[in-house]
């Protein structure tokens, strides 16, 4: 399914974001105080405004509330990051993820509504932009160039399903190499039934990614 999502800050990391989201087919929408950036990026987006987001005014008047998810990309600035969030929230958007600095910075943005913080260092736009447009993909790692590795839900038509029933391999061309029971990774035996709270892990190119998450 499509998403929505509002970048907010066009630092390194929300540019790679927004231009990720957008090459996943995410309606993206771009917010800046900097119009050269938005001009810059503006062939990344669906839409770009040009606004102070320290200004709760101009906050309100984005329109979050509207969309699926909104992705507060400034972690080098507190004040504006907790108006965004705190903003966010109040408009009742589904999914709200902020960038980080600090720890410190990670529990304060975390105890306003931020539903997921992201560290730049253990996230790429890239990785973050795979994870947030899939409502199937848990987390995603890039072995290399067409490598991945990816934490997702068993599908619901696999659900109750072996996989020698299913012949995964054959049919996406991915490999499964695990599954997590009760929180830790198990190999995972090709003739028990996949359960629906039980997530998998798998290897597979880019290509057989968007076969799966269709």
């Amino acid at each position: 399914m499509k998403k929505s999502i509002a970048v907010l800050g066009l630092g390194k990391y929300g540019k790679s974001l927004a231009q990720n989201m957008y090459e996943l087919g995410s309606d993206v929408l771009i917010v800046d105080i900097d119009e050269e950036k938005l001009k810059e990026f503006a062939p990344f987006s669906t839409s770009a405004i040009c606004a102070d987001l320290t200004n709760e005014d101009e906050v309100n008047n984005l329109g979050l509330k509207n969309l699926d998810v909104v992705v507060v990309a400034m972690g080098g600035n507190l004040a504006a990051s907790i108006m965004c969030v705190a903003v966010a929230k109040e408009q009742g958007v589904p999914l709200i993820v902020a960038k980080s600095s600090s720890d410190r910075m990670s529990s304060i943005l975390k105890k306003i509504g931020a539903d997921k913080v992201i560290v730049p260092e253990e996230y790429g736009g890239q990785q973050s932009a795979r994870i947030l447009s899939s409502d199937t993909f848990l987390d995603y790692f890039q072995v290399d160039s067409s490598l991945c590795m990816v934490e997702m839900k068993p599908l619901e038509k696999w659900v109750g399903k072996n996989l020698i029933d299913l012949n995964i391999r054959k049919k996406y061309k991915v490999n499964i190499v695990a599954t997590k029971i009760n929180g830790h990774w198990e190999a995972i035996n090709p003739q028990d039934p996949l359960k629906a709270n039980n997530p998998l892990l798998i290897v597979a190119d880019k290509e057989s990614l968007k076969r799966i998450d269709k």
